[in-house]
């Protein structure tokens, strides 16, 4: 369990949230608090007033994986092996057992045949799956992805989410503005004015949502 508990961060308030292992999805208008509060969760900048735990962990203690909205912002390196193995080789990890875990995290992200050149030369969602790849090949507890979705064509982004759906990692939180997307999480926090809303399943959340453009345009089909 991810617990939150009367945490103060800027205009952040939020004075309860527990989040449970599965998926969740950040929905929300631009500026609502969502990166900042993935922030918070992967230990990137720590509350001013107030607690987050994971599994009674602080985060800063929690093998997080992070991917950035913004692709360039994921890189230490110019080479993508260089960088998607990089995780690994700062834990002193042996060279046999990067290699493992390298040709596993290509093959299940269909970057075996990735082109071989430099990251500045690689598209926008090419990018992604190199940072995506570099997060999750050490099988962190927590996987962190900030809108991801946005450089992405939607086969690719079917491909990642029966990746993610299929891992091991017990809790994988992103935010993102494709409804159709996050109505196939395990869980919704709808977040507005750095404020908490709406949280749930998405059947409890998006039931607040009709009238709202945050609700599924298939569903509105479906009704």
């Amino acid at each position: 369990m991810i617990c939150i508990e009367k945490l103060r961060y800027r205009s952040l308030a939020i004075d309860y949230l527990s989040i449970r292992r599965g998926i969740t999805s950040l929905i929300g208008p631009n500026g609502s608090g969502k990166t900042t509060l993935l922030k918070l969760c992967a230990g990137i900048t720590v509350p001013d007033v107030g607690s987050i735990t994971v599994e009674k962990k602080n985060p800063r203690e929690t093998d997080i994986g992070w991917v950035n909205e913004f692709p360039d912002r994921n890189f230490l390196f110019d080479i993508p092996e260089d960088e998607i193995v990089s995780p690994l080789r700062f834990q002193h990890i042996q060279p046999d057992e990067i290699d493992r875990r390298k040709a596993e995290i290509r093959q299940r992200l269909g970057l075996d045949h990735f082109p071989d050149r430099s990251i500045r030369e690689l598209s926008g969602g090419e990018k992604v799956l190199v940072a995506l790849a570099g997060a999750m090949i050490t099988n962190p507890r927590v996987l962190i992805l900030d809108e991801f979705d946005s450089h992405i064509d939607a086969r690719t982004t079917k491909r990642i989410k029966r990746v993610l759906s299929e891992s091991q990692i017990p809790f994988i939180l992103h935010s993102t503005q494709d409804m159709e997307n996050a109505k196939e999480s395990d869980h919704i926090i709808f977040l507005e004015n750095n404020r908490i809303r709406h949280s749930g399943t998405p059947e409890i959340v998006f039931s607040g949502l009709k009238e709202t453009p945050y609700y599924p345009l298939s569903w509105k089909w479906r009704a």
